[in-house]
């Protein structure tokens, strides 16, 4: 089984911590999908990563159906709560941080452009999507060990990774000073094992044209 990643991918990364939660043996394959030699495009039509390979099948994208898929392959540990509501608040969560996510992969691709054609607008209201986001994940969590019940779900992996993606690309939010449970949250999971070994690198990406 192959997985095909982008080193900083919050969402590549989300399939890694998984499949280590899980103890599943996989190769990854690092790609850069922004640019023009990528291989990406081979087996997903929409060029995004991740992307899971597996012999004999078709080849699954989009992170939350790799992670769907790897919980039908091995049940346990669980990433989903058993009980409806709470399995709902993890997915609600996790499209949450994967939200924030896009917004800063957007400002990311934004900030390629030649100065002359970037969007102060585009760029504002993108920040705005991250700034709500992360308020709202600081108050879901509280002062609790795990954003759902009692138990590591899908949710703490998506916003794990979320929150070391803001570190890598953009510092400047400030999300531990302005959300002190968040910083405790941070702390109190970063020496997780199927964290450590999937810290975000940075990737060279090539500009935009235009």
């Amino acid at each position: 089984m192959k997985l095909v990643i982008a080193t900083p991918s919050p969402f590549a990364r989300k399939v890694r911590v998984v499949l280590r939660e899980k103890e599943i043996d996989f190769e990854e394959i690092i790609d850069v999908p922004w640019n023009r030699d990528t291989i990406c495009t081979n087996f997903n039509p929409l060029g995004k990563i991740p992307v899971l390979l597996q012999e004999g099948k078709e080849p699954l994208f989009d992170s939350s159906i790799i992670v769907q898929h790897i919980e039908f392959m091995k049940k346990m540990p669980a990433m989903y709560p058993v009980s409806q509501k709470d399995a709902m608040l993890a997915r609600v969560i996790e499209t949450t941080a994967d939200g924030i996510c896009d917004a800063l992969v957007l400002i990311s691709l934004e900030n390629t452009r030649k100065e002359t054609l970037r969007s102060k607008d585009w760029t504002e209201r993108q920040c705005a999507k991250i700034y709500n986001g992360i308020e709202y994940l600081s108050n879901k969590l509280g002062n609790k060990i795990y954003f759902v019940g009692e138990i590591f779900t899908i949710a703490d992996v998506a916003v794990f990774s979320c929150l070391e993606y803001l570190d890598l690309r953009f510092s400047y939010f400030e999300w531990r000073r302005k959300h002190p449970n968040l910083e405790n949250y941070w702390q109190k999971h970063k020496n997780r094992r199927s964290f450590s070994e999937t810290r975000p690198v940075a990737q060279v990406i090539e500009p935009l044209n235009n």
